[in-house]
This record gives C-alpha cells, sequence and structure tokens, in this order.
C-alpha cells in the first residue's frame, strides 16, 4: 500500500483569469517547505430534544479552504507570490529585467493551486486562491523563507492531475548573509533580527451558495507592520519615535547585478518602547513598527525583484 510522503509531494500554480475557475494551461511547479492549504467541513451537533440521552446525527457547516505556504525567498519563484499579494508588476529592462510591485492596487489576482500527493494518489486543486497576507523574517544566519496565507474559494480532490505538464522558473535562493537593512539610506546598525508583514485585509463574500463556498475575497484596506529587534547602542530609532517622524526601510538582498531584491517601506512609524535591563548581558530594544501612505512616492510599499523572468 502507497503511503504519502511530504519529500515526494508537489505543488503547482498558475493565475487564474476568471475568479474560481483553473486555467486548463500555464501551471509553474514551485518549490516550498511546508504547507497547510486545504479545505475543511466542520460538523454541528444537534440541539435538539426529547430524542434520549444519545444525540442524533450532527449536521455539516459551512466549507472554508485556507491555509499558509512557507516558500523560499528566491531569484525568480518570489515573483509568483509577489504578484499574487501586491498584483501584475511593471516590467523594464532587457538583461536583466526589473519587476517593479506596489502597494495600493484595488484588485488582486487569483490563483489556482493543485498539491499533489502521486503516491496515493491525491491532486487537491484550489481554486480563487487569494493572498491575504506575506511574511518573512530577517536573523543573522538559518534559511530565508516567506509565509503566504492565501483565502481560497474550494477544493476538487482528483486521482490524476489537472495541471498538465508545468513549466518551472529557475531556483536560486537568497540567504539571510546576503541580506541588509538600511534606514533613510544609511546602513541600520545593532540589528539582531527584523520581521516584516504585509497583509491585504481580505473580506469574505459569505454568500448564500449550495455548494457552501465563498463567493469572492476582496481586499480590504491593507497594513505592513513588523518588528526590529536591535542593542541598544545610540538614540536615533529612540528619537524619532519620541518626535514621531517617519523614516524609509530598505529590506535587500543581492547575489549580484542580475540577482537582487528590494523591500522598501517609504514612510515607517516607531513606538516608543520600554528599555529594560533584564540583566549584565547586553541592552536590547525592540520596536514594532508601523508603515503608511508615503507622501512621495505615493504608496505605502514598494518591492523590486531583478532577475531574468521575462513576464510574471
Amino acid at each position: 500500500m502507497a503511503r504519502a510522503h511530504g519529500a515526494r509531494a508537489q505543488m503547482a500554480l498558475a493565475f487564474e483569469s476568471v475568479y474560481g475557475t483553473a486555467p486548463a494551461t500555464g501551471y509553474r511547479t514551485v518549490p516550498f517547505a511546508s504547507t497547510t492549504l486545504g479545505s475543511e467541513q466542520p460538523l454541528i451537533a444537534s440541539e435538539l430534544l426529547g430524542q434520549g440521552r444519545d444525540p442524533l446525527a450532527p449536521i455539516k457547516d459551512a466549507v472554508t479552504a485556507d491555509g499558509d505556504v512557507v516558500v523560499p525567498i528566491d531569484v525568480e519563484n518570489l515573483g509568483l507570490w509577489l504578484k499574487a499579494a501586491f498584483g501584475a508588476p511593471v516590467t523594464s529592462g532587457t538583461t536583466p529585467k526589473t519587476h517593479t510591485f506596489q502597494s495600493g492596487n484595488w484588485t488582486l489576482p487569483s490563483m489556482a493551486i493543485e498539491t499533489a500527493m502521486p503516491e496515493v494518489p491525491r491532486y487537491a486543486m484550489y481554486t480563487g486562491c487569494v493572498c491575504d497576507q506575506l511574511s518573512w523574517q530577517m536573523a543573522r544566519s538559518g534559511l530565508l523563507t516567506a509565509t503566504a496565507r492565501l483565502v481560497a474559494q474550494g477544493e476538487n480532490v482528483a486521482a490524476a492531475t489537472a495541471a498538465g505538464t508545468p513549466t518551472s522558473l529557475a531556483l536560486q535562493r537568497f540567504g539571510h548573509f546576503n541580506g541588509a537593512i538600511t534606514r533613510n539610506g544609511s546602513p541600520l546598525g545593532n540589528v539582531i533580527s527584523a520581521e516584516v508583514t504585509y497583509s491585504n485585509g481580505l473580506d469574505r463574500i459569505e454568500t448564500i451558495r449550495s455548494d457552501g463556498r465563498i463567493e469572492g475575497a476582496d481586499p480590504g484596506m491593507a497594513a505592513l507592520t513588523g518588528r526590529v529587534e536591535v542593542r541598544f547602542a545610540d538614540s536615533t530609532l529612540i528619537t524619532q519615535a519620541i518626535d514621531g517622524t517617519p523614516c524609509e526601510l530598505v529590506f535587500a538582498w543581492s547575489l549580484g547585478a542580475n540577482a537582487s531584491f528590494t523591500f522598501t517601506a517609504h514612510a515607517v512609524y516607531l513606538p516608543r518602547p520600554r528599555i529594560e535591563i533584564p540583566g549584565p548581558q547586553g541592552i536590547q530594544a525592540t520596536f514594532d513598527w508601523q508603515a503608511a501612505k508615503a507622501v512621495s512616492p505615493a504608496r505605502m510599499c514598494t518591492a523590486v525583484l531583478v532577475n531574468t523572468v521575462v513576464s510574471y
């Protein structure tokens, strides 16, 4: 008897032209570390009385399809998830190509994502997948990954793939060693760790349908938040927090002139943190920052991916 193993699992992705309708072609295999993407339908216990002590049969509740996908932050495949989070980029250049993603788009693309367990076989196609949140962490060492939180319309399970013969992009990963953080154009020193979370604030349209699925997922107010943990060496960030003025934070990774990823939060506001002395070790301060729409450019954030991909 065949048993499913994560080592043999596969994932294919394609952008939909019609929400909730999986395209017949155009799929790409995407690398991933783990996923919780799935569909569930809970049961509601019977509340009826007068039928004895043993309960009556439960009834089915509405279907919920969502979950997270942990993906590597790499040179080419990352563009698929950036498109899901921000919308289609503006692409320029010849070699390399520069793909510029901007916050503030009123509409977001939906995706069809198939997860495959070929040994069972089980091929689950999730349609109407919209990116609710994209987040990642920066550290001194370890593997550099991002987490995409998705809201899907539904799941269709089959014994054969519906993704045809997917193509694939090259996998060239960034590492923490390749990363840097700058504040207003100058390197931000003494950083222990950093977190970035971009949220689309999706609003599930939970209409009454015979299949129990949602009607859609509309983007609400976007939010860009994060955390920077620093060794307390100067009062630059404390002074900014007290003054209430914004700064520009840039999170960047580079593998050369033809492979880079730059994420810019144009107007970041810092809270005034508590400075504690926990013991004889070094003093650290944590800033849970929030970003807002800047005056110039008139948006909250910009992501720029440089590679050799023609278009996303």
